[in-house]
This record gives structure tokens, C-alpha cells and sequence, in this order.
């Protein structure tokens, strides 16, 4: 007889659902809540563990394998240029959204519980005081060690950029440091292969603790705002993203299937962290040369927030309609500016979808303190665009390597067909 066998994408889905039972079963109850959340963040430290490892090693070679700076900058300047144009429309399509649906003329913002947000405001005063040459300053690692003991990953990548030229620059003699990171990378793999047996736990106590803190209540009278959001995020990836990859010769649809675990990984523990070294390993098996995958996945990670930007302009017109502000075509073509830029200086703070919005929303004239209103469903939120972002990294990482000339139709269909998907 057939062993049967659930897999691992349907035990991170039964997490998920036995999450929100525990969560629904358990609202408010200090005990169930301190446990869920300790589980939960175990999980989400362990992910941390071999995050920076496998950026490092994987980065490392794939840019020693690179070897040419001119290539590399070709490479380095097609993948900004793509996420800034995809960022770009995810705020466009937000503010376009918010104009057509008025989700904010249906909300009395006086009547809504207000959250502390005293911790994000701190964040966004100290970013925002640093500027765009601040930004470009910290990218350059005064210290890596520091870097890395802090999990700041720009600096990090920007460290492992310059190793892999240097690395490929001494020849023969750099043999042995390719050939050790390989190693390394191997080594943590396999890590994030005994670490993803626990996903469903992780998952199912991180959902468990994020209902039983707010329970459904929290959703009632923003259900409208959050509920579109969650549309417009699906209409981007299934008509924008979709579009996207059809011009470089796939199906979004096929993309999706492929990860779909990292997708609900992501939108199950609201941490891009979790799924980004099972998306590296899924990208390199999908057939994208690890050069590539290497390069694009960990500067996504910060560079191409596309579901973090459809929530940001999104959220800023939801309020400015709630307080009766009307945002001239001006004012709005300033707070797209204004998210295009502070959105890269912040991708790497907690909370930087928020922080983000908190940064920006006072230049066209919407209280801050508005903030504080929908700070109590962030996390719902969270989650949708965490999985939104993850899946824009994928689909980044396929079209730079199809530009390229650096993806393996082969290796596509023979991994497409080991999980069942027949082209």
C-alpha cells in the first residue's frame, strides 16, 4: 500500500486553521496568549538564525560566479529599475482604489478604538531625520560584524556584493572561499529543511496569538477598508504580476503553484524572513541561474515591497477621506513621491509599513493620529502584504534571469512536473 502523506503545504494550512480556532477559543486569556506567542516567536527566531548565513554564502558565490562588475552592474541596475517600476504601480493602483471606492466616507473615525503607536513613532522621527543621503550612507557597513549581529541586511548585501567581486578578482586562489560558502549554503539548507517541519506550529501559534490579542471584534468596523485591501492586493498580483509574466513567456498561475507554501508561510507569520531562504532554494530548483536568485530574493527583500505599497497609499487616502480631507491630484502625485522614497529607507525597521505611512501621510495634511485608529488591524493587514511581497520577489527573480538569458526552461519543466503541474 501507498504511504499516505500530508504535505507540507497543507500542514502549514491546517496550522493555519487550527491557529484561528485556538485564537477564537482563547481571546483575551493571558496564559493560552504568553504561550502562543513564545512558541511563535521561537519559530521566527530560528528562521533568523540562518537567514544572514545562507544571504552571505548564497550572495557570495553567486557574485564570485558572476565575476564581472560590468555584468553584475547591468544585472544590479535591470533589477532596481523593475522594482521601482512595479513599487510604482502598486501605489498608483492603491491611490487609483481609493479614489473609485471611498473607503474612508464610510467610517466615523471618532467612533474607532485608538492603539498606541508611541514605538513607530519613534522609528519614523529617527528615519525620517536621516534623508536620502542618510539612507545611501547606511548602506555601506562601517562594521559587517555589526551588520550581521543586527540582521541589517542592505549593508549586508552591499558587504557580500564587494566579497564576491573580490573573491572572483583573486582567481584561482579564491577557489577555496567559493568552495566553502557552497558548503555553507548546503549546511544551512539543510537546516531550513528541519526547521520548516515546524511551520505549522509556528504558524498555527503565531495566527493563535495574533486573534486571541485582537479577536474578529477588531476587524468589524474597518471589515470595508480591510477588505479591499485584501482585493486590490489579489487583483495586483493576478492581473499586474500576471501581465508581468506573461511578457517574459509564463503564467503567473504556475508561479503561485510553485510557491504557494512560502506564500501562506508568509502571510501566516506576517515575516517576509520566514519564507525568504525557502524562496532562494525554490527559485534555483525552478530553473533561475543561483547568480541571480542570490542577488534579486535578499535585495527584494527590501527594494520591492509591492503589497507594503498598495497598503501605504491605500491606507493614507482611507484616512484623508475619514477626516473629510479632500487630496487635490497635486497632493497625491506628492504622496507618491513621497512613498517611492521613504519606502526604501525604511524597508528594513519592524513594523515599516507603518512607520512608513507615519513618516509621510503629515506632508499632504492627514493627522497623524489617525494612524492610531487602524494601528489595531495592522496585523491582518500585515499578513496579506507580507505574502504579496514575497510573491513579487518570486516573480522578480524569474524575470531578471529570463532577461538575462540566465533561466532553464528544462529545469522549469521537470520541476513543474515533480510537483505535479504539467505545461
Amino acid at each position: 500500500m501507498k504511504k499516505f502523506k500530508i504535505t507540507l503545504g497543507w500542514q502549514i494550512l491546517i496550522g493555519l486553521i487550527l491557529g484561528i480556532i485556538l485564537g477564537l477559543v482563547f481571546y483575551k486569556n493571558a496564559t493560552a496568549i504568553t504561550a502562543m506567542q513564545s512558541v511563535g516567536t521561537m519559530f521566527i527566531r530560528l528562521i533568523q538564525m540562518i537567514v544572514v548565513p545562507i544571504v552571505v554564502s548564497c550572495l557570495t558565490v553567486g557574485i564570485a560566479n558572476i565575476g564581472d562588475i560590468h555584468k553584475l552592474g547591468r544585472i544590479g541596475g535591470k533589477t532596481i529599475l523593475y522594482f521601482e517600476i512595479m513599487t510604482t504601480i502598486a501605489i498608483v493602483l492603491g491611490l487609483v482604489v481609493g479614489n473609485v471606492f471611498h473607503p474612508g466616507d464610510f467610517i466615523n473615525v471618532h467612533s474607532l478604538h485608538a492603539t498606541d503607536i508611541t514605538q513607530y513613532m519613534t522609528t519614523a522621527k529617527t528615519a525620517n531625520h536621516t534623508g536620502i543621503w542618510g539612507t545611501l550612507i547606511n548602506l555601506i557597513p562601517v562594521n559587517v560584524f555589526n551588520s550581521i549581529a543586527s540582521g541589517d541586511m542592505m549593508p549586508i548585501i552591499v558587504f557580500s556584493v564587494f566579497f564576491g567581486l573580490g573573491t572572483a578578482a583573486v582567481g584561482e586562489k579564491g577557489k577555496i572561499i567559493v568552495d566553502f560558502l557552497n558548503a555553507v549554503s548546503q549546511v544551512m539548507f539543510k537546516i531550513t529543511g528541519w526547521i520548516m517541519k515546524l511551520s505549522p506550529i509556528g504558524v498555527c501559534a503565531l495566527i493563535g496569538v495574533t486573534l486571541a490579542e485582537l479577536g474578529v471584534s477588531a476587524l468589524a468596523p474597518l471589515s470595508y477598508f480591510v477588505l479591499l485591501t485584501y482585493l486590490t492586493m489579489m487583483v495586483f498580483v493576478l492581473v499586474v504580476m500576471g501581465l508581468a509574466a506573461r511578457i517574459f513567456g509564463f503564467k503567473i498561475t504556475d508561479l503561485l503553484k510553485v510557491v504557494k507554501e512560502e506564500a501562506v508561510l508568509a502571510f501566516s507569520t506576517a515575516s517576509s524572513e520566514a519564507a525568504l531562504p525557502r524562496s532562494i532554494d525554490k527559485m534555483t530548483k525552478f530553473g533561475v541561474s543561483p547568480s541571480i536568485v542570490s542577488f534579486v530574493i535578499p535585495t527584494g527583500y527590501t527594494f520591492n515591497l509591492d503589497g507594503s505599497a498598495i497598503y501605504q497609499s491605500l491606507a493614507a487616502l482611507f484616512l484623508a477621506q475619514a477626516y473629510g480631507i479632500h487630496l487635490s491630484i497635486g497632493q497625491q502625485l506628492t504622496l507618491l513621491v513621497a512613498l517611492m522614497i521613504t519606502s526604501k529607507g525604511m524597508a528594513g525597521v519592524p513594523g515599516a509599513s507603518f512607520v512608513v505611512l507615519l513618516a509621510t501621510v503629515s506632508t499632504v495634511g492627514i493627522p497623524v493620529s489617525g494612524l492610531t485608529f487602524i494601528a489595531g488591524i495592522d496585523r491582518f493587514i500585515d499578513m496579506a502584504r507580507t505574502a504579496v511581497n514575497v510573491i513579487g520577489n518570486s516573480l522578480a527573480t524569474v524575470i531578471i534571469g529570463k532577461s538575462e538569458k540566465e533561466f532553464d526552461p528544462e529545469k522549469e519543466a521537470k520541476y513543474l512536473q515533480s510537483i505535479g503541474i504539467h505545461k
